[in-house]
């Protein structure tokens, strides 16, 4: 098979390659390029899976970053096992064709536990007396030490939080390289998340955004080049576009008030108690998973969300295969919000009554996804002392909280998951095999074709 890299570039649209982007710019113009259908939702983990399975959401059964897990009652977000992924993957097809195939993947998501042969994915420690310290996991489990001692520990409080930085997606670019060198794998998969951060923190219609951009395209300068001159098929790729939003919607709120969801109280403070509660929404960007304990109720809570400002369609048993979530795992109402609008988890209506994980950048503890997270607190004083003050504590072995993430949703300007309204806001891929790609819109299953095709072609390539 045809060794072949796909660079995944969250974010990236067609309307961010220009002045900015000087590489990809050029780069573009000898490639085809194509809009992709975005799948619904169009968030990071169902994307990885529907690219990489060929399949649907309703088929591959991730329907979202983190779901209601029924069986235990709790909200997960974020869970990593590659087995969580009911299709077969490309790597696995690719090896059936070819048993000398083998395939890298370095940072997608579901990346543990899988049958890839080299995989690197974040993985914190997390020690019983509640400090986190930044670490990988990978396959082989020696390569985790190799590579840290290499490039340093990954970076993982400017991978997700208010430091997020080019650093953690340099990381994931060097260790690709290194590993790539080391294994020389015929199927690559990266990750670069960079563009997902200050898109989502202040906005696609930021001028600030014009450095982010700048970054992200060194970075795909240097991979780009580098895997081309090991002869090797390069596609660029991204998940989704990112929107300019203004309004945040807590369909948890508006669920309390009609009496549907259940709060327990601890120590003054307010949990959601999703296996008591007749009816609760995990939140994930711009879609939210409502899940409903007695089928009767349905009809009634539809209508209750179809009436709250911000959403924009709401679809119910049967109705969810038009947006092929018709799964287990799926909430028994799918809400969709407007261009402008996002939805948040919050569910408590005062803020002294919020949960202490709120304020921090707790993503496994939330029952939704939190993009305030980004955001460190703007009343905070002396914000820079504080965090400082704080990590000295950890590192002496003390207990603390970094409890610097505000209550303000209003601070997010940007978010993602609906189906854009329009193409220009589609994510893209491109390649320089233009006979691979002839079409200039394609579904997101498709990827898996394309890549797919790439292996197995025989075509050299100009570059």
């Amino acid at each position: 098979m045809k060794k072949t890299v796909v660079i995944d570039v969250v974010g990236l649209t067609t309307g961010l390659i220009g002045e900015n982007t000087p590489f990809l710019k050029e780069w573009s113009l000898k490639a085809s390029q194509a809009t992709v259908q975005p799948v619904m939702p169009a968030v990071t983990c169902t994307a990885h899976a529907t690219y990489y399975t060929g399949k649907w959401p309703d088929e591959h059964g991730i329907v979202a970053n983190g779901w209601y897990y029924r069986d235990v009652c709790e909200v997960r977000n974020w869970h990593q096992s590659n087995k969580l992924v009911e299709a077969p993957k490309i790597w696995e097809v690719a090896k059936e064709l070819d048993p000398t195939f083998t395939c890298a993947n370095m940072g997608w998501w579901f990346n543990m536990y899988s049958s890839v042969d080299y995989s690197v994915t974040p993985r914190p420690q997390y020690l019983e007396d509640g400090r986190k310290f930044p670490d990988c996991y990978t396959q082989p489990a020696d390569l985790r030490d190799y590579l840290q001692a290499k490039f340093g520990t990954f970076p993982l409080f400017t991978y997700w939080g208010p430091n997020t930085n080019i650093k953690s997606t340099q990381w994931l670019a060097d260790a690709s390289i290194e590993v790539d060198q080391k294994y020389n794998p015929t199927l690559t998969l990266i990750y670069l998340p960079h563009l997902d951060y200050n898109l989502q923190r202040i906005g696609p219609e930021d001028p600030r955004i014009a450095t982010d951009l700048q970054e992200i395209d060194k970075v795909c300068k240097q991979l780009v080049e580098y895997y081309e001159s090991k002869g090797a098929q390069v596609i660029l790729l991204s998940e989704y576009g990112i929107t300019q939003v203004d309004r945040p919607i807590m369909l948890n709120r508006v669920l309390r008030k009609e009496g549907l969801l259940a709060i327990r109280e601890e120590r003054g403070l307010e949990l959601l108690d999703a296996g008591a509660s007749d009816a609760f929404a995990v939140a994930d960007h711009q879609i939210a998973h409502i899940y409903v304990k007695n089928e009767a109720d349905i009809p009634r809570i539809k209508k209750l969300i179809e009436a709250v400002p911000g959403v924009d369609k709401v679809y119910a048993g049967k109705e969810r295969e038009q947006l092929h979530l018709a799964h287990s795992r799926a909430g028994e109402i799918i809400a969709i919000a407007d261009a402008r609008s996002w939805f948040g988890y919050y569910y408590w209506f005062d803020d002294a009554k919020a949960p202490d994980f709120a304020r921090l950048v707790a993503i496994h503890k939330k029952p939704g996804f939190d993009p305030v997270e980004l955001h460190a607190d703007p009343k905070i004083k002396f914000l820079l002392p504080k965090v400082a003050f704080k990590v000295l504590k950890k590192k002496l072995g003390f207990r603390m909280l970094m409890d610097i993430i505000p209550l303000d949703p209003t601070l997010v300007k940007g978010s993602h998951g609906r189906m854009p309204d329009s193409r220009k806001e589609y994510p893209l891929i491109m390649t320089k095999n233009k006979d691979l790609l002839g079409q200039s819109h394609i579904q997101p299953t498709e990827v898996f074709d394309v890549i797919l095709a790439h292996l197995k072609s025989q075509k050299e390539v100009a570059v």
